[in-house]
């Protein structure tokens, strides 16, 4: 592949949520990484230190801020951890931060996105997933614009990506040359090619994970709640192959 090819070819972006995971992601040839932790509860926010580990390596390192799990409507109280979380980000010299936030009756919160949005003056931005949970895709997709988000990560709405691929493809119509649509949400190599066919995608997020070997016991002496997955080198080298082909 010429390089011309090469930088034609859409970015990955993959979640991770432990160092092992993050050291996988960046051997397999990830172009972006969105730190976390607790990607089993749909992830949050990293650490500090582990933000700190994650500064080192080359290339891009986005955290997800997201105080905890479940829905994405926030108190005044942890509207400010997650401010100071997105402080810590920029502390560790992380390139970006992932945020987002709803109102109780289905829409993206303006004042509370505004908020986060000043607080990660002069980081990249992305809007997570809580677009993939209110009652107007498109309404949200424009505010997004008006706030300044440099992408939106969706799943079209649907528990998974595939099954919400139209709507993928009406938000990238929709978003041409204003915002990047990122689809997420059970991106893999073995299904790829259907993204990669909605003209305008030029950023796919994926979690790249296999089996967690040797998990059983931890999950009978009730430190883990479920068989876990990991990041795996090998489905990021299959996902990026599979990219570059369509590419060239």
């Amino acid at each position: 592949m010429t390089s011309q090819e090469k930088a034609s070819a859409p970015l990955l972006e993959v979640c991770v949520d432990d160092i092992a995971g993050l050291q996988a992601a960046v051997s397999g040839g990830a172009d972006r990484i969105e730190l976390c932790s607790a990607l089993g509860s749909g992830g949050l926010t990293p650490s500090r230190g582990f933000m700190a580990a994650a500064a080192q390596v080359p290339i891009p390192v986005f955290a997800l801020i997201r105080p905890r799990a479940g829905g994405f409507v926030y108190s005044e109280a942890e509207v400010a951890v997650m401010e100071a979380d997105i402080a810590a980000a920029r502390d560790a010299g992380l390139a970006g931060v992932v945020i987002g936030a709803t109102t109780a009756d289905g829409a993206l919160d303006q004042q509370v996105n505004r908020k986060l949005v000043d607080a990660a003056m002069g980081l990249d931005l992305t809007l997570h997933r809580a677009i993939d949970v209110v009652s107007d895709m498109e309404r949200a997709l424009d505010l997004a614009i008006s706030l300044g988000f440099s992408r939106v990560l969706t799943s079209g709405g649907a528990r998974h990506a595939e099954e919400g691929i139209d709507m993928i493809a009406r938000l990238v119509e929709r978003s041409t040359g204003k915002i990047s649509i990122m689809p997420g949400g059970g991106v893999r190599p073995e299904n790829v090619a259907r993204f990669l066919a909605i003209a305008g995608v030029t950023e796919l997020h994926a979690s790249c994970s296999g089996a967690y070997v040797g998990a059983g016991r931890l999950v009978e002496l009730g430190f883990l709640s479920e068989m876990p997955r990991r990041t795996d080198a090998a489905i990021v080298r299959q996902l990026k192959a599979q990219i570059n082909v369509r590419a060239s």
